[in-house]
């Protein structure tokens, strides 16, 4: 199995909703992307976290095969984030932001994963991204994820960061700002003129588009009747899509990121459909098989 070195957040999140709410429950991007990760290789997680971590968080993510050696306990407090959506459930309200550790991380990566064939830098500081890039010995493939923050304050670094990955992450809100144009189309294109040979574009319950180097292909979400909690819906994506593209040894043709972009469709899918990892706490191999059969259906049609 083909191991995924993942460099982001872990966080402990108090969320909103209109169908609920869950407080100090496991989040953030690193958390989210190993999760979906590892149901197709095993996640390598490097992040910090506080002394008042629960352990039992460490816990599941070793029972998912996820490796903590890069898992820094540091003294203080862990990451918080507390956030509410109304009915549009695309666009999340932050309430609080308390950095805590998060705020003096410096990603030390351990010497065991140095040599990781894959390396997923989810949303931190694009500054932490390139030390990561620095201290890695030649990946085989990298992907980068990013928000609209570091798009604001620190476009020069993120650019600096995208010239050096395989695959660049983002939502349609955010591709549209660093682009500066309102087609997605247009923006997809320039991202992948600034260095990565592939651009995904992330927009929620509308699905995704993938820029390939001559392909464009698009997918459809999958349509469900309850949402309860989008967060971390975007990074079980990529952390799904990546996990797909290292199971099946890196291979990038048009057919299998194709299939990349659907597996990471389905796993965000059951993501929403629970406060935190809740639901995917439970799902299975077969389960999200099933979900992926349903979306090549749902899109299916024949030509006379």
């Amino acid at each position: 199995m083909n191991e995924i070195l993942v460099v982001g957040s872990v966080a402990l999140d108090t969320v909103k909703t209109p169908f609920g709410e869950a407080k100090e429950a496991l989040g953030g991007s690193a958390t989210y992307a190993s999760y979906a990760a590892s149901f197709f290789s095993t996640a390598r997680m490097v992040a910090v976290v506080g002394e008042d971590f629960p352990r039992e968080h460490i816990q599941l993510l070793k029972g998912r095969g996820i490796e903590t050696e890069g898992l820094q306990v540091t003294k203080g407090k862990t990451f918080r984030w507390a956030g509410s959506y109304e009915y549009d459930l695309n666009e999340a309200h932050t309430l609080a932001t308390e950095l805590n550790v998060f705020e003096s991380f410096r990603p030390t990566i351990p010497e065991t994963y140095k040599k990781s064939d894959f390396v997923f830098l989810a949303n931190i500081d694009p500054e932490l991204q390139l030390s990561v890039l620095n201290q890695v010995e030649k990946p085989k493939l990298v992907a980068c994820d990013t928000m609209n923050l570091w798009i604001k304050i620190k476009p020069d670094s993120l650019k600096k960061v995208i010239k050096r990955v395989d695959f660049m992450f983002i939502n349609e809100g955010e591709a549209r700002m660093f682009a500066n144009t309102a087609s997605l189309i247009k923006a997809g294109r320039l991202l992948q003129s600034w260095g990565p040979k592939y651009v995904v574009i992330k927009k929620g319950e509308h699905g995704a588009l993938l820029f390939g180097r001559n392909s464009f292909f698009s997918a459809p979400a999958f349509p469900l009747e309850e949402v309860y909690d989008p967060t971390g819906a975007g990074d079980t994506f990529a952390g799904g899509f990546f996990g797909y593209v290292a199971k099946n040894s890196g291979d990038v043709s048009d057919a299998a990121l194709r299939k990349a972009v659907v597996y990471g469709s389905a796993m965000a899918s059951f993501t929403v459909e629970k406060f935190s990892l809740d639901r995917l706490k439970t799902l299975t191999t077969e389960q999200l098989d099933a979900r992926v059969r349903m979306l090549k259906e749902l899109a299916h049609f024949d030509l006379e």
